[in-house]
């Protein structure tokens, strides 16, 4: 479980946080949504440790890591996992070279083990026998489901993904989000989603929380959104008038 309480923060004159709170539970897919600037990025950014809040907490299952230095934060940095929006693979390295990349720099296992290890994440990811291609002979959802694999090769408590749809087929992220879902279930992990794809929010967003103008403007599940009327949320959802019409018409 993480918790977040009453974060904020300030670039300059630009307040982009101003006070925002959540739970995101453990074992469940918890979706970050909100249109462009409305905070959602930095919330994550924070989260993980990218961005120093200029208040508040955020607690990692009651360690409160906004109050510890350098050194005592690394191990909770050694439980976090993170999807990259770009994958951040490194383009110079193998498939297995990335993924066992983390395992080399924060752990002192021997090489039999990191190879286990790295082909365990693989075949969970259902990319077997790729270990010696390199990320530009991958397609998209390739390198996404590699991403997948060396953010779990260390078994995060903590997952956090950013915008993992991004620059996919809608097909595509329907595999990367149940694949993410799986993983999630399977090894019970915090897994907090900064994402704008609809899909994802309808297909298992068990946990939504809507940001507006560096806000929480509204916290429920995928079912709750959909008895939505009026209001911001409302109109991030739908749109477009079209949606708009085609949800009344599937209510009469």
């Amino acid at each position: 479980m993480i918790e977040i309480k009453d974060i904020k923060k300030n670039f300059g004159t630009q307040q982009v946080l101003k006070g925002v709170s959540a739970l995101f539970d453990t074992g469940k897919c918890n979706l970050i949504i909100g249109k462009s600037g409305s905070g959602k990025t930095v919330t994550l950014k924070c989260m993980v440790g990218l961005f120093e809040p200029d208040s508040g907490t955020i607690e990692f299952d009651g360690r409160n890591i906004t109050a510890m230095d350098f050194k005592e934060r690394k191990t909770i940095r050694r439980e976090i996992g993170m999807l990259f929006q770009g994958t951040a693979l490194f383009d110079s390295m193998t498939v297995e070279e990335n993924i066992r990349f983390p395992l080399d720099m924060f752990t002192n296992k021997t090489t039999e083990e990191k190879n286990e290890r790295v082909n365990f994440c693989l075949k969970r990811v259902n990319m077997e026998n790729t270990n010696k291609k390199y990320p530009g002979e991958l397609s998209g959802g390739m390198k996404k489901r590699v991403g997948i694999a060396r953010a779990i090769v260390m078994n995060p408590k903590y997952l956090f993904c950013d915008e993992p749809n991004s620059g996919l087929d809608p097909k595509t992220s329907i595999v990367i989000d149940h694949l993410i879902q799986e993983i999630t279930q399977e090894y019970n992990i915090t897994t907090v989603i900064n994402t704008h794809d609809m899909n994802s929010v309808m297909g298992f967003g068990e946990k939504v929380v809507f940001l507006h103008e560096g806000l929480k403007y509204w916290e429920g599940t995928n079912k709750e959104i959909m008895t939505i009327t009026d209001g911001e949320l409302f109109d991030f959802i739908f749109a477009s008038d079209f949606l708009k019409d085609l949800r009344r018409n599937a209510k009469v």
